[in-house]
């Protein structure tokens, strides 16, 4: 695997720049010849070097190795390529062309061997041609590198150990999610399940430089994908904490993270692109989560917590937050949310048996559980019940509301006849009821107070006819 080394880590610390005596490449008028290649005009590249839509020859001057260790010329960036050392060709990465029928598209990251009697003492001249015409979206920055570099390289496999180890735990979050999603169908368990999936598809295309030696064309592909993974991600992420924490605005917050995090598409480089929609992303979460921890709802405050140091270190250590600490971050929290669902789902249940037990005993009352503590509500105050995922919302008189651990499901069954299902998330007291209008194409029932409900098509001639009985006044 001598091809597919962690360059990176190469390049900050074995690099003999091919920018060396004065540090610029040259751009110059070249033709390739038996001799080697014949340039001319050469002047100095103000820039970066951009071989993207042309044919472009450059040379440098690289100092020989002041030991005997055998060096290799590495290329890395979106173009083909072709190099020689003192006139002498080390190989081909695919075919530069002046034109894209001419090209042939080499890799990403090629490996040029340099014999050692090349080699002259003091000044080498390093000569590249380079060309790009199937590279599809154009980069900032095409050419991420071009060194001389020691071989062998020292093993340095922790990092992408690190990033294995992270995908595999998300991989098995995502499982674990999915199963209890099964169970119980809960919104937040699903949108975790997706969370889990995408940073572990993220993790998997980011090492896909480092496991495959792939075609430099693929390689917009590849960015393309990492950004609109993270952006995935960071949206997921502001629906899971909006749907826990701020119920009643999780469809504004979501579609407004869906607006801002999708405008990063507008920014200037993918490494850009995918830091701000994971900053984004993370902010906008951190807004429910705040309205959870002041309204004192269950892990709030943990949540809120994780998200502050999960921005801090993506404003601190953007380059780092992007390589690697995302996927343990990402990590990191759905592996604790997984323990706190499996929990409390086990908590709920003894939670639900024993309010079964007293509501049997006082059938009047409803026995809630809500951030407060267990309270008995008598039924007749209950107006409507809105389901909330995973919690309903109790609308009471006199315009008090309480969120229950419970499911709608689960209520619709332990309610009186007096209280009829109107929507897939709204059951409503009929007793209640003052009219049912026509809302253009839509119907809406008024209570006696507070706001009027949904009523689905579906349910609307059920409806109809519970306000038909006699024991309903209704004015329509």
């Amino acid at each position: 695997m001598w091809r597919i080394p962690f360059f990176t880590f190469l390049l900050a610390i074995f690099m003999s720049p091919a920018h060396a005596q004065g540090g610029a490449w040259q751009a110059c008028h070249g033709v390739a010849s038996p001799a080697g290649p014949v340039l001319g005009d050469c002047r100095p590249i103000a820039d970066v070097v951009d071989p993207q839509g042309r044919e472009i020859w450059i040379r440098s001057i690289v100092q020989a190795p002041a030991d005997t260790r055998p060096r290799v010329l590495y290329v890395a960036g979106v173009a083909s390529s072709e190099a020689w050392l003192n006139g002498k060709r080390l190989g081909a990465n695919g075919r530069p062309g002046s034109a894209a029928q001419e090209e042939i598209p080499g890799r990403y990251q090629a490996i040029f061997p340099i014999r050692e009697v090349i080699w002259r003492d003091g000044e080498n001249v390093l000569v590249l041609r380079l060309s790009s015409f199937h590279g599809g979206l154009r980069f900032a920055r095409p050419m991420s590198a071009v060194a001389v570099l020691p071989y062998p390289y020292p093993p340095r496999i922790a990092p992408l150990a690190i990033t294995f180890l992270a995908a595999g735990t998300l991989l098995a979050a995502a499982f674990g999610f999915g199963v209890i999603h099964a169970m119980r169908r809960t919104g937040t368990s699903l949108i975790l399940a997706a969370m889990a999936s995408v940073a572990t598809l993220q993790a998997i295309v980011e090492s896909l430089r480092t496991l495959f030696d792939y075609s430099y064309p693929l390689h917009a592909w590849r960015m393309s994908a990492i950004w609109v993974l993270a952006a995935i991600f960071a949206v997921l992420l502001v629906r899971y904490v909006s749907t826990r924490f701020l119920p009643g605005r999780r469809g504004v917050i979501t579609g407004f993270s869906l607006g801002l995090v999708g405008a990063t598409a507008l920014l200037p480089g993918f490494d850009v692109k995918t830091i701000w929609a994971l900053i984004l992303g993370v902010a906008l979460a951190a807004l429910p989560a705040a309205a959870g921890a002041w309204r004192r709802l269950p892990g709030a405050r943990p949540t809120l917590a994780y998200l502050t140091l999960f921005l801090a270190l993506a404003l601190g250590l953007p380059e780092w937050f992007t390589d690697l600490s995302y996927f343990l971050l990402a990590a990191g929290l759905v592996l604790p949310l997984l323990m706190v669902e499996v929990v409390r789902l086990g908590r709920d249940d003894r939670g639900r048996e024993a309010a079964l037990t007293r509501a049997a005993s006082q059938p009047d009352r409803l026995t809630v559980a809500s951030a407060r503590g267990v309270e008995l509500v008598p039924i007749a105050e209950i107006l409507a019940v809105v389901g909330a995922d995973d919690y309903v919302e109790l609308r009471l008189a006199g315009g008090r509301s309480l969120l229950h651990a419970a499911r709608l499901d689960g209520l619709a069954s332990q309610l009186p006849a007096g209280f009829q299902r109107i929507h897939r998330s709204v059951i409503a007291n009929l007793s209640r009821v003052q009219r049912l209008e026509r809302d253009g194409d839509r119907w809406r029932l008024h209570l006696s107070e507070g706001v009027s409900l949904p009523v689905s098509r579906s349910r609307l001639p059920a409806l109809r006819e519970a306000l038909e009985a006699p024991s309903v006044a209704v004015a329509a």
